[in-house]
């Protein structure tokens, strides 16, 4: 466990990781509550919550890139400031709304989203060396596990003694809270041998390249692969007729991943992002065979061991491909990627589902990530060959020209 100790010995990451477990956790409750308060307390149907819930997700995707690029350009403070105020001002009132005003407030207040994965993410790649970024970025993607699954319960827990209105506003208040403890601790975005005053913001053109949309594409695919096995163990689980083991099986599957990503930061070699990703999705091809809950359970957990490995090695490959000036915008497509991910998964699951059952579904989310990261290896790997043949070419040039 030294390399765990090393990265916990520095202040800076263990309050940055720390801040982030503390962030994410109303960002999580936040989302279920959204869809339980349209059904439970504005008696609207699950169509309405699931539009709500896209328009939502679509806005803060949106956000991703162009509040990154501004961390680059403008620094944090300046960036989430307006975020904490329009979330504040929108927050204040959606939750004792009808539904449209509802939609429009959260619309807004999703297009303002305070960009906390991006900020905590930039914050540990900035706190840390190319030598120990790995295990810390693992623990990162533990504490989003662990935010995952704490943040929902929570809140969920909450609507049994209070109403959806009450603990919507409070939890969206909590978010607004956490933005400001953001904007008040002010982490550093940028590592201390590079002066941010006079740093400015690499173009676009030296990092969006085929390497960093691969990239994306395979975060995109990652989450899609998460999204739609979650959708199918529903589907399973109600097929075993065990509904009661939904909540121990999905927690078997997220603990599975939690141990994956801390195994994965304790590697001294680095495993490629695409590779993963293939083997995300050949490891979700046995809860296709399962026929019943201790079988899923068992090969839930098998499973789960790539998923945080996944999403860590794509953000590390991430922070090695995109200069420290253009980060934000670059972790902000990414995320952006990752969101869209989410719909993707779970629509192409759902029509699997109604065609073929559960083993349908995991079926195509196995799809989902072993055919792209197979794909995405080779198409890596070809062009980066010819990036060098075209260097070596140019080298031979200037040398031919000097002599």
């Amino acid at each position: 466990m030294r390399s765990y100790r090393e990265v916990l010995s520095s202040s800076a990451v263990r309050n940055v990781l720390l801040l982030g477990a503390l962030v994410r956790i109303p960002f999580f409750a936040g989302s279920v509550l959204l869809a339980l308060h349209v059904v439970q307390t504005l008696h609207g149907s699950y169509v309405q919550a699931g539009l709500l819930s896209a328009i939502v997700t679509v806005c803060v995707a949106v956000s991703g890139p162009w509040r990154g690029r501004f961390l680059d350009r403008l620094g944090l403070r300046r960036t989430i400031l307006p975020s904490i105020l329009v979330g504040a001002v929108c927050w204040s009132f959606a939750p004792f709304v009808d539904y449209v005003p509802l939609l429009v407030l959260a619309a807004v207040a999703g297009l303002f989203d305070i960009p906390v994965f991006t900020v905590v993410r930039q914050a540990v790649i900035a706190a840390t060396t190319e030598q120990n970024r790995q295990p810390a970025l693992a623990l990162e993607s533990v504490s989003v596990e662990a935010a995952f699954m704490v943040g929902p319960v929570l809140g969920v827990g909450a609507t049994a003694v209070w109403s959806t209105t009450v603990v919507l506003f409070c939890v969206q208040m909590c978010l607004v809270l956490a933005g400001f403890l953001v904007w008040l601790l002010n982490p550093p975005l940028r590592s201390a041998d590079e002066d941010c005053s006079d740093a400015s913001p690499v173009a676009r053109r030296a990092w969006f390249r085929i390497e960093f949309v691969a990239l994306c594409v395979g975060a995109c695919a990652a989450v899609a692969v998460l999204a739609g096995s979650e959708l199918t163990f529903v589907s399973a689980i109600r097929e075993f007729g065990a509904q009661r083991w939904l909540g121990v099986i999905l927690a078997i599957w997220g603990f599975g991943s939690l141990v994956g990503g801390l195994v994965y930061g304790l590697l001294r070699r680095r495993i490629s992002t695409f590779l993963l990703l293939a083997g995300l999705g050949a490891t979700t091809i046995p809860m296709a065979f399962a026929g019943g809950p201790v079988f899923l359970g068992a090969a839930g957990l098998f499973a789960g061991l790539l998923c945080a490995p996944t999403l860590t090695a794509s953000v590390d490959q991430l922070s090695r491909i995109v200069p420290e000036s253009g980060r934000g915008e670059a972790i902000g497509w990414h995320g952006a990627a990752m969101t869209l991910g989410n719909g993707v998964g779970s629509s192409v699951a759902g029509i699997a589902i109604d065609a073929g059952g559960y083993a349908a579904g995991f079926g195509a989310s196995a799809a989902l990530g072993l055919i792209p990261g197979v794909g995405l290896a080779l198409l890596v790997r070809v062009a980066l060959r010819h990036s060098a043949i075209r260097q070596q070419e140019s080298a031979r040039r200037a040398f031919e020209k000097t002599t």
